[in-house]
């Protein structure tokens, strides 16, 4: 494993006016995570922020209201990610439980026609006579300065509903809600793609109710929040409190069996059991079986799974998916082989590495260069771009992940700035970033983006680390403990897994599979005999069992053959 710096998280007081009833573990747990009351800790949907706080929503209803009344033929074009498929199938279920008929989606392709609302997809749609009254975009559009303007030339009135951040100016929109536009005063700015669609709904429901417009039976928008959580999740926006809220709803629908088949068949082809899962599984499980559609082919076979109403066709789009997945972990494989070689090219060892990484191959695929682009930032510890080309064979497509300290879509407009035109186009968030650049300004650019990252951050910005817990004493470390962190949560990004870290003797070490390593550890202070697993380390591992290590790990319930039993899931590990 890479050398890492390991640090423990400050371990604040967690005060004497909350969380009495907590284990001792979780105060302190939720107090080094920033929470202060016990109402932090409520996932009750009525601590959810009110949806009238969200810049635009009055007008948004309006249209979808005015649509539903007049039966408009209303599009929704969402987007190729997890975030984008369940963002789309929130509003064709919701909008389609309010009273609208006719209602249809519309993905674009990564390949072919690029992200978001286009000037293509309207032309496209002119040419096969499916022009809408009313177009909806999920999880995009902020930047579609264009295309909007392209499809109110030709008659149709655009609803933006997306949660990226804004550029110097807005597309002319008949309305807009986006929590992260000017002005908006919503207190969630974390808030998912899919999770400002479900504000949409709850407040276009409200309307209805109080006009006496709602169907009958009131249509329950809750059964929707097994995939708000889902996409948030994914999307690996920050949980706040907000999105906590949502996440845990969510599960708690899934736990239950009241979700999607979709959903439920997607974790059975990946054997997961509905009623024992987390957070974790819906970011490491679901998402990424979706994510490959958009990555490989077309993220509508995504959506039509999750909108799927018979568990057997639910069940034959989840094998498509899986094998979808199957296909795109080959062809990371062999694209982050290519990459490691590329780096030894370089003939450069860690500390002569550019500080912003842009990495080309002309075989990579675009759909996997953001996973290709994390990974190599994991192995390097550095901002990393990855390019592919583009179908034109005149531009590349960029994929970027970067690392705590730096913002990257803040470090892309700075090299915008210096070198207006470098960049066709560019978007994203703090932490993954796109855009696209001519073939031949690959050079330009990787010199332009290695000297913003330079600007940005601290050479110590480039050291690993790893933020865990502390220790958990003698008393602590057993399976109780698993299944009471296992329930604490929802986890997830800015609201961390517990993590703990501790020293032991090895008492016996062994590869498995070929590539991870099974672990029998003794704490040092103590006598207990406890299971490990470090996955993905390699057959080349040091003999722990000479010197004892130091251990990175959550503590997990592993079931096998029948029995459960505590493993430690090892995140790293060093010699003593």
């Amino acid at each position: 494993m890479t050398p890492k710096k390991i640090l423990r998280r400050p371990q604040p007081d967690a005060g004497p006016d909350w969380g009495g009833d907590l284990p001792p573990l979780l105060r302190r747990l939720y107090a080094a995570r920033g929470v202060t009351s016990d109402e932090q800790l409520s996932y009750t949907l009525k601590h959810l922020a009110p949806p009238g706080t969200l810049r635009g929503i009055d007008r948004v209803v309006e249209l979808l209201s005015e649509a539903i009344d007049k039966q408009q033929k209303v599009l929704v074009l969402g987007d190729f990610d997890a975030d984008g498929a369940t963002s789309t199938a929130v509003a064709m279920l919701g909008l389609s439980m309010l009273g609208l008929a006719d209602v249809d989606f519309r993905v674009p392709s990564r390949f072919s026609d690029g992200y978001g609302l286009t000037p293509g997809i309207i032309e496209r749609l002119k040419e096969e006579g499916q022009l809408p009254d009313l177009l909806v975009t999920v999880d995009n559009g902020i930047s579609a300065i264009e295309g909007v303007r392209a499809a109110r030339d030709l008659g149709i009135r655009v609803v933006i509903t997306d949660h990226h951040l804004a550029g110097e100016a807005l597309p002319e929109a008949d309305a807009i809600v986006n929590p992260n536009q000017p002005g908006c005063p919503f207190l969630s700015k974390n808030a998912a793609g899919v999770g400002v669609m479900f504000y949409v709904l709850t407040a276009l429901r409200k309307h209805l109710r109080e006009t006496g417009r709602l169907p009958t039976p009131e249509p329950n928008l809750g059964s929707l929040l097994d995939l708000v959580a889902l996409g948030t999740v994914a999307d690996v926006v920050p949980l706040d409190h907000n999105n906590r809220i949502f996440v845990e709803q969510g599960l708690r629908r899934i736990r239950q069996g009241e979700a999607r088949p979709g959903i439920l068949a997607l974790l059975e082809v990946a054997g997961r059991d509905p009623g024992r899962i987390s957070s974790t599984d819906l970011g490491f499980v679901v998402g990424p079986r979706l994510n490959a559609a958009g990555r490989l082919d077309d993220m509508s076979v995504g959506i039509a799974c999750l909108l799927a109403d018979s568990p057997d066709e639910a069940r034959r789009l989840a094998g498509e998916l899986d094998s979808f997945n199957r296909e795109r972990r080959t062809i990371e494989r062999e694209m982050k082989g290519q990459a490691q070689d590329l780096l030894a090219s370089m003939s450069l060892d860690i500390e002569g590495l550019p500080w912003g990484l842009a990495l080309f191959d002309p075989d990579w695929h675009q759909g996997v260069i953001g996973i290709l682009a994390a990974r190599i930032r994991e192995q390097t510890h550095r901002p990393t771009i990855a390019f592919a080309p583009d179908d034109d064979g005149i531009h590349l497509k960029g994929s970027a992940r970067s690392i705590p300290g730096l913002h990257i879509r803040d470090a892309l407009a700075v090299v915008d700035a210096r070198r207006p035109g470098l960049m066709k186009k560019f978007g994203g968030h703090a932490m993954a970033a796109g855009m696209t650049i001519a073939r031949e300004d690959l050079d330009g650019f990787c010199e332009a983006f290695d000297q913003a990252v330079r600007d940005a951050i601290s050479k110590e910005d480039l050291e690993a680390a790893i933020v865990t817990d502390g220790p958990l004493n003698a008393a602590e470390l057993n399976l109780e403990t698993a299944n009471l962190l296992k329930r604490a949560g929802p986890w997830g990004q800015h609201f961390p897994e517990p993590l703990f870290d501790g020293e032991f003797r090895v008492v016996s070490q062994r590869i498995v599979g070929e590539n991870h390593l099974k672990l029998v550890l003794q704490p040092v202070d103590g006598n207990a005999i406890v299971d490990g697993i470090a996955f993905n380390t390699g057959p080349e591992v040091p003999d722990y069992t000479r010197t004892g290590a130091r251990v990175v790990y959550k503590p997990d319930a592993n079931t096998f053959r029948g029995r459960t039993n505590l493993q430690l899931l090892v995140d790293y590990i060093e010699a003593l």
